[in-house]
């Protein structure tokens, strides 16, 4: 495609600066590499050792691809953990690979279900305490309770005393746990049904809310977080405030996947995604000393396979690709040709017009340089790949936030 766009060689300051001025202003919960690691990259920057902070951030980067996540969900059979599994993966119950709804629970078999998208991560359909006749510990130990990282405890009418035993054994074990109480939106449309003038929907969510606090405070436990949710609206509720912190609690190499996975239910969430995104980014234009002295070249045919590679991930994270859409048309029941109207990310890089490209992306780098401070302001000048992933990446967090209004009213 040529020169996209061209600079003189310049230096541009010191990396470790750079480094730290990115780094502290993330929200430490909110980070994915911690803090132990900046310091050392901190440490061999200040030195003047870039192979050191190359090997250091090498090592991050394939810690956090490689970082399996895996996730037990128990309760009753009914209580909805299928379908709660279902809405984790971002799975339609029609589609391949979805738990089965509405089979009842008969066997002691531990199902696993991969994530569709982030193979690192899966969810553990574990058999209800009940249905194992087991003690509490011994249920742990028969689950292998050490593989997981966390416990979530489904639960839609009454809580048992076997499920409060078992909250205490996974406290005991030190495992985190976290109770849901699906089915939120049938209590509240039931409710509504029988009592329409006194139909109240805040004191009946704290109400259902006070029986599972006042369930554990009556056996002397220590009350967890408590999430009620629908697992067919999934912006309504407790579920976004349940992904954030399942994100927060989850160690810092474990939370850019976890993030990923989120389905686009707000757009809070989707910005979520994007500010992890940013870091793997930021850290992989750190690699190497990508910092001072390297002239911006044209793009060759091999950098123009690459960053097609690098649009059509982010294009399927954020589930703007082919396939998202055709999913997304039958389920919101809007055409799919309207739906790709009104995205940009999938002709970035369609265009044979070179001068087409280039306007727009050096109208983004300025709208970026005047938003971050500019890349000359920090010192700091990275290789056109990082303003380009930065393109790619706003332009799909856009058309992930224009497709979820699209679609809102539909769902």
């Amino acid at each position: 495609m040529g020169q996209l766009f061209s600079a003189q060689n310049e230096n541009h300051g010191d990396s470790n600066i750079n480094f730290t001025a990115y780094f502290k202003n993330i929200k430490k919960e909110n980070n994915i590499i911690s803090q132990e690691k900046i310091h050392l990259i901190e440490l061999h920057l200040k030195k003047g050792n870039i192979l050191g902070a190359n090997s250091v951030i090498s090592d991050v980067l394939r810690s956090i691809d490689s970082a399996s996540i895996d996730i037990a969900v128990t309760g009753e059979s009914g209580a909805g953990k299928s379908s709660f599994i279902n809405a984790m993966r971002g799975v339609g119950p029609e589609d391949k690979g979805a738990a089965e709804i509405g089979v009842v629970e008969t066997t002691m078999k531990i199902t696993k279900y991969e994530h569709p998208k982030i193979k690192t991560l899966a969810l553990w359909d574990l058999p209800g305490i009940g249905t194992m006749k087991f003690l509490p510990k011994d249920y742990l130990e028969k689950v292998e309770f050490q593989k997981y990282d966390f416990f979530i405890i489904v639960s839609a009418t009454r809580f048992t005393n076997l499920e409060l035993e078992l909250a205490k054994a996974i406290r005991f074990m030190k495992k985190n746990y976290y109770m849901v109480r699906t089915k939120v939106d049938e209590d509240l449309k039931n409710e509504q049904k029988t009592k329409p003038r006194t139909f109240d929907r805040e004191k009946i969510l704290e109400k259902i809310r006070s029986y599972y606090v006042g369930s554990f405070r009556e056996n002397n436990m220590n009350v967890p977080q408590i999430f009620l949710i629908s697992n067919h609206y999934l912006s309504d509720y407790d579920f976004p405030v349940l992904m954030d912190t399942l994100t927060k609690d989850l160690p810092e190499q474990k939370r850019h996947n976890f993030t990923l996975s989120i389905t686009n239910i707000t757009e809070a969430a989707i910005d979520t995604k994007r500010e992890s995104m940013q870091q793997t980014i930021w850290l992989e234009a750190f690699k190497g000393g990508f910092m001072a002295t390297f002239p911006a070249v044209g793009i060759l045919r091999n950098d123009l396979e690459k960053l097609k590679a690098k649009l059509n991930n982010y294009r399927v994270i954020f589930g703007v690709d082919d396939k998202s859409l055709e999913l997304l048309a039958k389920e919101s029941q809007v055409p799919v040709e309207q739906l790709k109207k009104v995205i940009q990310s999938p002709y970035l890089l369609d265009t044979t017009e070179e001068g087409t490209l280039k306007e727009t992306f050096l109208k983004y780098l300025e709208k970026f340089a005047s938003a971050t401070g500019g890349p000359h302001a920090t010192g700091l000048y990275f290789r056109k790949t990082f303003y380009l992933h930065h393109f790619f990446l706003d332009t799909v967090t856009e058309d992930a936030k224009l497709l979820l209004r699209e679609t809102y009213s539909k769902r």
